[in-house]
């Protein structure tokens, strides 16, 4: 069993603002984990039983925010968890899965005992379950990152926001067993209407605040030059979907080790 796997075995959100959320959006009771009594303790997701740390005092239900989270420190602030050791810092991972990047990059990770988040595309899990299975089954947490990727999401009725949650939502529990807690815009476009709609799913909104621009296909160099950049408290955007992500893994590969020699320590959201 790996280290990470134990670090990250604990993992868990509470039932009731989940179900609930579900309700607001129209989703099947079989959709999202059913209700737990109050007071009580959550039972894990499959994802979790994997590998369980010693029980511990139940997470805070998270609270609306008003703005995208941007930082370690805000993340800790609007999820009421612990907060991180000084010298954390969080890597995130977009528009998968890939069937060919995202096992690439999930070996690399596995190597180097570093965590992640994966911001996953509901039509992107359909088609690549397994995949998907990989991620969660390797440890790492899942972010909703839409059902299709849609541009300019802020700026959409919340009819179309609201379904393109709830079908991502439901595909990535159905699929891995692990419900989003992170919610993340494609291309970090936010609006107040849009925000509300996340907090009525009982999510999070999350955002970032070193971008190599990997997406862009910039070039090995000025990826890697754009991630040595980043500080202790940053959470970092990287992708392994969307087409060819051959420059982020050589990036990947020569930045993470680097990063780790620092003393930055890669923490789970």
């Amino acid at each position: 069993m790996s280290r990470r796997r134990l670090l990250l075995g604990a993992a868990g959100v509470t039932g009731v603002a989940l179900a609930a959320a579900a309700v607001a959006l129209g989703s099947s009771p079989d959709e999202v984990p059913p209700p737990v009594a109050a007071g009580s303790t959550p039972p894990p997701s499959p994802a979790t039983t994997r590998s369980r740390e010693p029980e511990s005092a139940p997470v805070p239900v998270p609270v609306a925010v008003h703005q995208p989270i941007k930082t370690l420190g805000e993340y800790v602030k609007a999820s009421g968890k612990p907060a991180f050791p000084s010298d954390a810092i969080a890597l995130t991972i977009d528009d998968g899965p890939h069937p060919v990047w995202t096992p690439k990059i999930l070996k690399l990770l596995d190597r180097l005992q570093i965590p992640a988040l994966f911001c996953m595309i509901g039509n992107q899990v359909l088609g690549h379950e397994d995949v998907a299975k990989l991620v969660t089954g390797d440890g790492h947490q899942l972010a909703n990152h839409t059902w299709s990727h849609p541009l300019h999401l802020g700026g959409k009725p919340s009819n179309v926001t609201q379904n393109e949650i709830r079908k991502a939502q439901s595909k990535i529990h159905k699929t891995t067993g692990q419900t989003p807690t992170l919610f993340r815009s494609p291309g970090g476009d936010w609006s107040p209407r849009l925000l509300k709609d996340i907090a009525k799913a009982g999510l999070l909104p999350l955002d970032w605040s070193n971008d190599p621009r990997d997406w862009e296909r910039p070039g090995v160099p000025a990826i890697k030059q754009r991630m040595l950049s980043a500080r202790p408290g940053q959470i970092l955007l990287c992708h392994d979907g969307g087409g060819d992500r051959s420059q982020t893994y050589a990036a990947l590969s020569a930045v993470l080790p680097v990063l780790k020699a620092r003393g930055l320590q890669f923490v789970a959201l």
